[in-house]
C-alpha cells in the first residue's frame, strides 16, 4: 500500500529553539491485565476501548480526534507490572492497519508494523520494584498518523502484546495460587510540536512482522543451512532519505544458546551491505533490580553474577533497540531488503530470530532553510571511531555532533571527528563553514 514518507525529527536541533505546544498525552492502555499464554482465551473484563485477540494481545483504535492531536514529536512509554508470571518473554507494541470503519478485526488478516519490542523480567508482585518502564522516541510515527492517504483507507490500531506463563509462580509467589493472570501493562503516547520542522511527501512500506529467521527450514530462510532472508518493495517514484527500521532479537532454548550469544547481523539494500550490528550491550547489570523472582536464570550466586555481566544479548527487563539504517536517496522501481546472520547456530533445530522491518523515506526541512546535504561528505559511515569530513571546497569553521534528543555531544573545528567515546546509534553532524553557510549529514556510530 502506498503511503507518504515519514520523518525522523529532532528537537532543538543544532541550537535552534523549538516552538512546542503543551504536550498532548494519550493513555492507550491503563494497567491492562494479561493472562497465561498457553491457556484458553479468558472471558475477563476488557481494558477500556480494547478488543482481545488472545490472552496476550489487545488492540485499541486511535480516533480521528486523537490522531489530529499528535504533533511531530512523539514518545511512547510502556510500563509492565508484576502479577503471577514465572518467566521472561518477548513483548511488543504494534501499529495495525485495519480497513476503515471496522469495529473489530481478525489478527492474521491485517497488515501491521512492530513499533517497539522489549523483554519482560522475572518479577515477584510482592517485592519492590514490581514494575519496569520502557521508553521509545518514535517521532516518525506521527507522519503515519497524519497521512491522509493512509487514514482515508485504514483505521490505526495500537496493539500491546505481553506474553507470560504462570508455571511455578502459583506455588512460589505468595498470593498466586489458583490464578492465571501474568502481567499488567500500560501504554501512553506523549506528543508535542516543533513548528520549525516540516516534512515532505514520502513513502512507507511494511516488509516483515516478527518473521522467524532461522536456517533449518525453508519457512525461515531463503537458503537451507544459511540464516538469510530477503523482502522486496516497489517505489512508484524516487524518494529521498530512505531508511530501514529493523527490530531483531535472538530467541532459542538454553541448549541452543542463541539467546545468549552475540552474533553479527548484516543488512543489505539491493545486495549491497548497508549496516552491520551486534545485538547486546555492555552488561545486563542495570536490569537486575527488576528481576525479583528467586527462580530467575540470573540468581544471586557468584556464577549468576558473571552471567549478568556476559549475557548482554538477552536481558530480562530490557528494551530491544529499533535500529535505523540510513539508505540515502532511492530510485523508483523494485528494491530488496536482506538480513543475514551467517554465524548463527540453532542446536537441534531450535530457536529463531523474530525479525520485523519496514521502510520509510522522507525529506525534512528545518525552519525556512533546507540544509545542503551535498556540501560535504562524511566517511566511513557507519563509523567505529574516526569520521572524516570532506567538503566541496568550503572551509570548515565548526563541527557539531548532535544525538537524537537534540543534545550536542561533541564539538570541534577540524575535518576529523573522534566518535569512539559515543554509544552506538544515530547522530547528526552539522558543519558550519566560514562563508556562514551550514550543512548536515546523518551518521551511524557502531
Amino acid at each position: 500500500m502506498k503511503k507518504t514518507l515519514l520523518a525522523l525529527t529532532v528537537t532543538a536541533l543544532f541550537g535552534l529553539k523549538a516552538s512546542a505546544q503543551e504536550p498532548y498525552t494519550l493513555q492507550v492502555y491503563d494497567e491492562a491485565v494479561y493472562y497465561g499464554m498457553y491457556e484458553g482465551t479468558v472471558n475477563e473484563p476488557l481494558p477500556a476501548n480494547a478488543i482481545r485477540h488472545s490472552n496476550s494481545s489487545y488492540g485499541v483504535k486511535l480516533t480521528e480526534e486523537q490522531l489530529a492531536s499528535f504533533g511531530n514529536k512523539l514518545t511512547m512509554n510502556v510500563v509492565v507490572g508484576a502479577l503471577c508470571d514465572n518467566y521472561d518473554r518477548i513483548a511488543n507494541v504494534n501499529l495495525a492497519f485495519v480497513p476503515k470503519g471496522a469495529t473489530s478485526y481478525v489478527y492474521n488478516e491485517v497488515s501491521r508494523i512492530e513499533i517497539g519490542r522489549f523483554i519482560t523480567p522475572f518479577m515477584n508482585k510482592n517485592v519492590t520494584p514490581d514494575e519496569v518502564p520502557y521508553t521509545w522516541e518514535v517521532d516518525n510515527l506521527t507522519q503515519i498518523f497524519h497521512d491522509p492517504a493512509i487514514t482515508a483507507e485504514y483505521d490505526l490500531w495500537v496493539e500491546l502484546e505481553i506474553y507470560g506463563y504462570q508455571g511455578a509462580a502459583v506455588t512460589e509467589i505468595p498470593g498466586c495460587a489458583g490464578r492465571n493472570d501474568v502481567f499488567r501493562g500500560s501504554l501512553e503516547f506523549v506528543s508535542s510540536t516543533n513548528t520549525a520542522l516540516t516534512t515532505g511527501e514520502n513513502h512507507f512500506a511494511p516488509l516483515s512482522f516478527k518473521y522467524e529467521l532461522k536456517n533449518y527450514t525453508l519457512d525461515g530462510t531463503d537458503v537451507l543451512g544459511e540464516t538469510t532472508k530477503s523482502f522486496t518493495f516497489t517505489l512508484d517514484e524516487p524518494v529521498a532519505d530512505a531508511k530501514f527500521y529493523v527490530i531483531t532479537s535472538n530467541h532459542g532454548s538454553n541448549s541452543g544458546g542463541e539467546e545468549y550469544i552475540r552474533r553479527n547481523h548484516f543488512i543489505y539494500l539491493d545486495d549491497v551491505l548497508s549496516f552491520m550490528y551486534k545485538p547486546g550491550g555492555i552488561s545486563c547489570e542495570p536490569f537486575r533490580q527488576y528481576n525479583t523472582q528467586g527462580n530467575g536464570i540470573y540468581g544471586a550466586s557468584p556464577q549468576s553474577a558473571l552471567q549478568w555481566a556476559s549475557f548482554s544479548n538477552w536481558c530480562p527487563g530490557a528494551k530491544i533497540p529499533t535500529r535505523v539504517v540510513e539508505l540515502g536517496d532511492l530510485e523508483a522501481g523494485e528494491h530488496t531488503f536482506t538480513i543475514k546472520v551467517p554465524d548463527a547456530v540453532f542446536a537441534d533445530g531450535q530457536g529463531y530470530f523474530p525479525t520485523s522491518a519496514y521502510m520509510q523515506a522522507y525529506e525534512v526541512t528545518l525552519g525556512t532553510d533546507t540544509f545542503d546535504k551535498k556540501a560535504f561528505t562524511v566517511s566511513p559511515n557507519p563509523v567505529n571511531d574516526i569520521a572524516t569530513i570532506t567538503t566541496n571546497g568550503q572551509n570548515v569553521k565548526t563541527v557539531s555532533v548532535v544525538n537524537t534528543l537534540g543534545q550536542t555531544v561533541l564539538t570541534g573545528s577540524t575535518e576529523s571527528v573522534d566518535l569512539s567515546a559515543l554509544q552506538s546509534g544515530i547522530y547528526m553532524i552539522k558543519v558550519d563553514f566560514t562563508n556562514n553557510t551550514s550543512a548536515v549529514q546523518k551518521i551511524v556510530k557502531r
